[in-house]
């Protein structure tokens, strides 16, 4: 009887941080996902942001579209952004609007070639280290 005893009590010995170790474990588990979760909610972030951005970009080239297509076009020279588009008051305003939209927007580049009836718009932007880019074309088709 004596001998049961104590190999009972000796079984309970070698078994008291058991369970303080797999609570252990269990809480390093735990932190590997929340470490996961917050990672993945960091790059949802990111890609959102960069998809807002992509999505202004999209509309402001749809305004200068607009902004063309309303114009006489007699005018449609006076968006050609290395010659006449600083001088001309309606393309002026667009450019200062593409600087306050997109997040250290360089210039955007507006190629007319009239005799196509063709304008190039493309918008570059800094986000963070990257450089985006968003390019369309428009041509008039008489």
């Amino acid at each position: 009887m004596s001998t049961q005893l104590f190999q009972q009590g000796r079984r309970r010995s070698r078994q008291r941080g058991i369970a303080l170790i797999e609570a252990m474990i269990g809480v390093l588990i735990f932190a590997f996902g929340v470490l996961g979760l917050i990672g993945l909610q960091a790059a949802m972030t990111r890609a959102q942001t960069n998809a807002k951005f992509r999505a202004d970009a999209a509309n402001l080239a749809s305004d200068l579209v607009s902004l063309i297509q309303t114009d006489s076009l007699a005018n449609m020279k006076q968006y050609d952004s290395k010659s006449a588009c600083a001088a001309y008051a309606r393309c002026k305003e667009w450019q200062t609007k593409v600087k306050s939209v997109l997040p250290a927007a360089n210039n955007p580049e507006v190629k007319v070639d009239t005799g196509l009836s063709k304008v190039d718009i493309t918008i570059q932007w800094q986000q963070g280290a990257d450089t985006n880019q968003y390019q369309t074309v428009l041509v008039w088709q008489p």
